[in-house]
């Protein structure tokens, strides 16, 4: 029996607060911008916020942050409600920072009127210069002493597009002598003239994430607003916005160690960057942690979801084995991956005292569970076989196929090389074989015991198909991720050979290729010639 999870910090707060009567209802969100693909990293925060809300009997809601018209597009809104509904979430709402944008600029106005926001001439790079550092306090602006009617005046004029674009921003007045580069008075609301996917062109003025984003959750009624350790120093000015906009009921935000995954670029920006580089071929790229990728590699959501279980939540950064995440998936395929057999590099057997024309084996599609039926598969006397289990002179240890050598064919028969043909290279071509009848797997006499097992593949029914291999896109090591990229990331095999149970295949169908690992029908597959993706070896090397 598995024991019960402890709890996180972020669990141990909201229990708190029920008990103590100040929430009685959980309510989160899961607030991309859309302006990319949703990758592993943001799986966390997807499970962190729905599975949180699940537990307690609450609510999450799918907010877009889509504050900044530029970079936004409806495609990435498309494909992040795609992942999160793959991941197994449903939100309670699909909502739009662009709801509140009335909201916000009624907002803005209070601050105004309260003396607590001014309009600013100066120019980004003047803002910065005036911002001061770490170690200097800033300078205030000279428009800083502007009364709350000309400022009022002059944020109505920028709404109403008077002003050229980066002419004048509204600025919070907070202190410029602050510890915390955040709350030297930040700016609220930039002109910018571009079309919103949603409101067009009705707004020229658009609200700074850091303004939006804790009037959005207080909009909302957010109880815990979640977000990654990143946004911890701009808590004091979440906190400033939901006090001064009088917000109530208060939500509060609380932050968690982001992922950082080993040989895994986890940012949009550089994710993009491969994408219009076209170092990828495109954001569902097999190689990308892109969520689309992952799923079109065979990634399962179960497996990922178990992957954010695991990994658990904690106040500070740290970086996750990429092998942890191939674990789980690789457990959990084991457990649901029907079992087919392909041969990756063909090397032709010849069994030449078979004398039927051919025959109907059968074969399991899930060891150790009876439910998932067997399959039916072709055999005949001429089958092919992985090239690299013959050697001509065998090494130590070698228990595979060799002159003189008997192996058994998986759920078939028993064969002994008896010798090869070569070409002209001297490379061999072709194996002939003798078989045992009385080996027949499964038959009374099939107890016969030899040491190696092979897959193989019918001769005359056997499908030609694509295997990609793919590996990491960064080689291991420190230093810019161009600088890192892995040149064999991917692997293609064109002159492979799959059962005909393998090819009846759609494209999201994951199986075990025996001995070769789990792989999965790609979107490229065609009725004449099936595409597979590796998703994982066999093999585990994660030591947990």
């Amino acid at each position: 029996m598995t024991e019960p999870r402890a709890r996180n910090f972020i669990e141990e707060i909201i229990e708190d607060d029920i008990q103590s009567g100040c929430v009685k209802n959980v309510i989160t969100r899961f607030p991309p911008e859309p302006n990319g693909y949703l990758h592993i990293g943001h799986a966390k925060s997807v499970c962190l916020n729905f599975g949180t809300a699940i537990k307690y009997g609450g609510k999450c809601n799918l907010r877009y942050d889509d504050t900044n018209p530029v970079k936004e597009d409806d495609e990435y809104i498309q494909s992040i409600r795609r992942d999160v509904e793959w991941l197994g979430f449903e939100p309670a709402a699909v909502l739009f920072a662009s709801d509140y944008f009335d909201y916000m600029f009624k907002c803005a106005l209070l601050l105004i009127d309260k003396g607590l926001a001014y309009v600013c001439d100066l120019s980004a790079e003047q803002i910065r210069q005036f911002r001061g550092t770490l170690k200097q306090p800033g300078k205030n602006s000279p428009y800083r002493k502007r009364s709350i009617d000309e400022n009022r005046c002059l944020f109505l004029e920028m709404k109403e597009g008077r002003y050229a674009d980066g002419e004048k921003v509204l600025r919070a007045k907070i202190d410029m002598a602050s510890p915390n580069l955040n709350m030297r008075d930040p700016v609220l609301y930039r002109i910018l003239r571009a079309t919103h996917h949603r409101t067009g062109d009705d707004w020229l003025i658009y609200p700074m994430y850091d303004y939006a984003h804790p009037l959005e959750d207080a909009y909302e009624g957010i109880s815990h607003s979640i977000c990654t350790l990143e946004f911890e120093d701009h808590r004091p000015l979440y906190d400033w916005v939901i006090q001064n906009c009088e917000c109530d009921p208060a939500p509060r935000q609380y932050e968690f160690a982001r992922l950082n995954l080993t040989r895994t670029i986890m940012s949009k920006r550089y994710l993009k960057k491969l994408v219009d580089d076209g170092v990828v071929l495109g954001w569902d790229d097999p190689r990308m942690p892109t969520l689309s990728g992952l799923r079109r590699r065979g990634y399962t959501p179960e497996a990922l979801r178990d992957f954010c279980e695991r990994i658990g939540v904690a106040k500070s950064n740290s970086e996750v084995d990429a092998g942890l995440l191939e674990h789980c998936v690789r457990e959990h395929l084991g457990q649901i991956a029907p079992r087919r057999m392909a041969v990756l590099d063909p090397l032709k057997v010849v069994i030449e005292n078979y004398a039927g024309s051919g025959e109907t084996l059968y074969s399991e599609n899930l060891p150790k569970n009876e439910q998932a039926g067997k399959r039916t598969v072709a055999f005949s006397g001429e089958i092919y076989i992985e090239r690299t289990d013959f050697e001509e002179e065998p090494p130590p240890k070698f228990f595979r196929l060799a002159p003189g050598r008997e192996v058994r064919l998986k759920d078939a028969y028993i064969i002994k090389c008896e010798r090869v043909i070569k070409d002209k290279n001297g490379n061999v071509t072709q194996i002939i074989c003798s078989y045992d009848p009385d080996s027949k797997s499964g038959s009374v006499n099939a107890g016969r015991k030899v040491k190696g097992t092979l897959h193989w593949v019918d001769a005359a029914t056997a499908v030609p198909c694509e295997v990609r291999l793919y590996d990491y896109l960064l080689c291991e090591g420190e230093g810019d991720f161009s600088e890192r990229l892995n040149p064999e990331s991917l692997k293609i095999i064109s002159s492979a050979l799959i059962e005909q149970a393998g090819a009846d295949t759609e494209a999201g169908e994951r199986f075990q290729f025996m001995r070769q690992g789990y792989f999965c029908t790609d979107s490229d597959s065609t009725e004449q010639r099936p595409v597979f993706n590796l998703i994982v070896g066999l093999k585990d090397s994660y030591k947990g």
